[in-house]
């Protein structure tokens, strides 16, 4: 791992590999007041920063200062994941069109997954795409969301169905920005950093389960290295498969029970990482049905997401017919097949696969459900 990241006195930076689209992650605190760091990869006089309310009054000032040379325009967005559709992403397109922003502008994303997801797919589709740079200041954005070029917004049937792969220029994880992170959220954030381990790193799982404390706790050097090591996987992930023809698939385990929560309970009912960690909880059930996991590893499994505060059973307003229907329209389906990303054991994830219905209606029927 270190002979691919370069350390700094004040940052560590990684780089995702994509021949000319390859961009660095830079992870430290206190980053936003750099503002060197993000002049460098802003060559337009013309910025539109997109964020929302909540994260607005903390640090969108500070963002706007670090900008001297640029004319600055905003865009501040309701906060929520219910927000996340095509008419607010056409709010942002109005905005970009009534300034007469042209393709060279830079759009810059500061906030959370919401934010990032919608504010990239505006930038992949004005004018057929403009540069964009990424500044996360939720912990699920700065160890997964905000890398890897994944752009999209919401459909009222499905999650991330409308989208775009498209790349930024950089992204900036000021490790400082989740000082102001409710517990909730950070929470939620965590589920996504257990799932590097489960699905590729079971020393980083090993690690996690001597340290959730600490991050919960946001020790400072603990917290950056689970950020930097999440970072680091995602990126060797992405650098080998960009637009998820194998091996990216993976990075989505327990997404496709997850998304399916999510779309069933009503965007914003549930947090994403949330839904992630109910959904991991029952891809290891079903992975345990099929042989692979031992009824230890499922044990290890959840009581590590139980100790990052996070939900591990189904909330019992969805039934098994509504999963089913959720799931029928995820995006790793083939020819109305449902599939999915399995645990061979813990650090080994499947590619996605289809599986017996009568394992899975098990599963969806009983676990978690008195």
């Amino acid at each position: 791992m270190n002979e691919n990241v370069e350390v700094s006195h004040f940052m560590r930076s990684l780089n995702v590999a994509l021949g000319e689209r390859s961009y660095p992650i830079y992870i430290g605190h206190h980053l936003l007041d750099a503002s060197e760091l993000l002049n460098r990869h802003i060559d337009s006089r013309h910025v539109l920063i997109v964020t929302n309310e909540i994260v607005a009054p903390l640090y969108l000032s500070m963002v706007q200062e670090s900008l001297p040379g640029c004319s600055v325009a905003t865009v501040v967005l309701p906060d929520g994941e219910i927000h996340k559709t095509m008419d607010t992403a056409m709010k942002v397109i109005d905005t970009l069109i009534s300034l007469k922003m042209s393709r060279n502008t830079h759009i810059v994303a500061l906030g959370g997954g919401v934010v990032g997801d919608l504010a990239g797919f505006v930038a992949a589709c004005y004018q057929r795409g403009i540069p964009f740079i990424q500044i996360p200041t939720t912990l699920l954005a700065q160890v997964d969301s905000s890398v890897g070029g994944k752009t999209a917004v919401n459909h009222p049937l499905g999650k991330n169905m409308i989208g775009a792969f498209y790349q930024p220029k950089c992204v900036i994880a000021d490790m400082t920005t989740l000082q102001t992170l409710p517990d909730r959220e950070f929470s939620a954030g965590l589920a996504e950093v257990i799932k590097y381990g489960l699905i590729r790193d079971p020393d980083f799982f090993e690690w996690l389960e001597l340290h959730i404390d600490d991050l919960l706790n946001q020790d400072l050097d603990k917290l950056g290295y689970a950020v930097e090591r999440s970072c680091f996987n995602k990126a060797e992930v992405v650098a080998s498969d960009e637009r998820e023809s194998g091996l990216r698939a993976t990075l989505n385990l327990g997404h496709t029970f997850g998304h399916a929560l999510e779309t069933g309970m009503g965007y914003g009912e549930v947090l994403h990482g949330e839904a992630v960690a109910i959904g991991i909880c029952l891809a290891a059930d079903l992975s345990r049905r099929l042989g692979w996991l031992t009824d230890t590893d499922v044990a290890r499994i959840v009581a590590l997401l139980e100790r990052a505060r996070l939900p591990v059973t189904p909330p019992a307003d969805l039934g098994v017919d509504d999963y089913l229907e959720h799931m029928s329209v995820d995006k790793k389906n083939v020819e109305g097949q449902l599939r999915f990303i399995l645990l061979k054991k813990i650090g080994w994830a499947t590619l996605p696969i289809a599986v017996d219905r009568n394992q899975l209606v098990e599963t969806l029927a009983t676990y978690g459900r008195s």
